[in-house]
């Protein structure tokens, strides 16, 4: 039934939205992907979601979302602000309210092109604590956006539940592992692919990575 049907991705060119980009055109007649702007520490991040949705034949809209990096001072916006993480704290890279504004500003979006249904990679089981990217609140925001422009929007969550091995898994299974590892940008230092291997976004990849190949190498010798 969902072949019928038009969704729209949220879109940064990471390893975690590409897999859902990748598993969004397995389920749905047409997708769209849309990408912010928000001043992000490295423009690279936009180029890259350009490169790949072109490459995919996706129709990709970029949104100005500067006003953000206005509003919050924080490691993915600034430069000068390290990227750290202390005990019983969020990360310095925590953006308040960016999946909130995100989601919000897609679903405008969404709504606007007739798709009902709205594809993010927030995931519960691999965070570092950021509240919205927990289950609680993105099914809040969907009752929310369903009562605020009475429309009957699906907010799909698929990375939501499994750790990054995972989410390497589920790309192998879209045959998407060597285009995902190859060509998204995860690096908090805009390194494309494996990335710098020393920021918190490498090591979590990198961790999930080589727990995902060594159970393929053990699978495949049975």
């Amino acid at each position: 039934m969902l072949k019928n049907e038009k969704a729209v991705v949220v879109f940064s060119g990471g390893q975690d939205s590409t897999t859902c980009l990748f598993w969004a055109k397995k389920q749905f007649g047409e997708v769209e992907a849309v990408t912010f702007d928000y001043g992000q520490r490295h423009a690279r991040e936009i180029e890259c979601a350009k490169d790949i949705a072109q490459e995919l034949d996706i129709k990709h809209t970029i949104l100005d979302m500067s006003l953000l990096g206005q509003l919050t001072q924080n490691a993915l916006t600034r430069s000068d602000i390290a990227i750290v993480q202390k005990d019983g704290e969020l990360p310095s890279t925590f953006v308040d309210g960016r999946n909130h504004l995100f989601l919000s500003f897609a679903a405008v979006l969404a709504k606007g092109i007739g798709a009902k249904h709205i594809v993010t990679g927030v995931c519960e089981t691999d965070f570092s604590g950021y509240p919205d990217c927990r289950d609680v609140f993105v099914k809040s925001l969907n009752v929310t956006l369903n009562l605020a422009m009475d429309y009957e929007f699906v907010i799909h969550t698929p990375l939501m539940w499994i750790d990054k091995a995972e989410t390497w898994k589920l790309a192998d299974e879209l045959g998407a592992f060597d285009f995902v590892r190859e060509r998204t940008l995860t690096c908090y230092n805009g390194v494309i692919g494996d990335g710098c291997g020393e920021c918190p976004a490498c090591k979590l990849r990198k961790a999930g990575l080589d727990k995902y190949l060594l159970e393929r190498q053990g699978a495949d010798k049975q």
